[in-house]
């Protein structure tokens, strides 16, 4: 069992050298699946907040593990999946089959895949969030293609609270957080 467990942390490691491939059709910016990961996890930690009621762990566990089929299957962009079928249900089974969670891991992604929960529209929400976030930080440092992708990414934001943040997210500056005070007296 323990044997099964630390090769489950290998694989959970090996998705920070796992690019996402998105990038790639942008000309700048990168991310790995990893980096990814740690945002929607603490994007979703953040939309569990601003809901009351939704079971906050569940939405984080949901975003920890996302993407981890992804160890095993690589992360495809749009046009790859236009031509790359993935099994990612043997992908998890693979990787839970002899973890004594893994059925946990399990519900937890077909879960999200179903998005039917409001947890698992916030997870799906904040995934959305996560590369708005990394669009919106490209376009604002003079990368003019995100502008071109933002709206269809937008759109696939479901929940009231997610539409919101989003807005936010595109009406302020990505460097605002630390330039609005103008540091000119350091």
């Amino acid at each position: 069992m323990m044997k099964a467990i630390a090769n489950l942390l290998f694989e959970a490691r090996i998705l920070k050298d796992i690019p996402r491939s998105g990038f790639h059709f942008l000309g700048s910016g990168r991310e790995s699946v990893a980096e990814h990961s740690f945002l929607t996890a603490f994007i979703g930690y953040v939309l569990s907040q601003m809901l009351p009621g939704v079971d906050q762990l569940k939405v984080l566990q949901m975003c920890l593990v996302h993407d981890l089929a992804e160890a095993r299957t690589g992360d495809l962009n749009y046009v790859q999946k236009r031509y790359v079928v993935v099994d990612e249900p043997k992908a998890t089974a693979d990787i839970t089959k002899d973890i004594p969670f893994g059925q946990q891991i399990k519900g937890l992604l077909e879960e999200f895949k179903a998005a039917e929960t409001p947890e698992a529209q916030l997870a799906h929400d904040a995934d959305q969030l996560s590369l708005i976030l990394e669009l919106k930080a490209l376009n604002d440092a003079g990368n003019n293609g995100p502008s071109s992708w933002m709206p269809h990414v937008v759109a696939r934001v479901q929940t009231e609270v997610g539409q919101k943040l989003a807005k936010q997210v595109l009406d302020t500056e990505s460097d605002a957080w630390w330039f609005e005070e103008k540091y000119d007296d350091i």
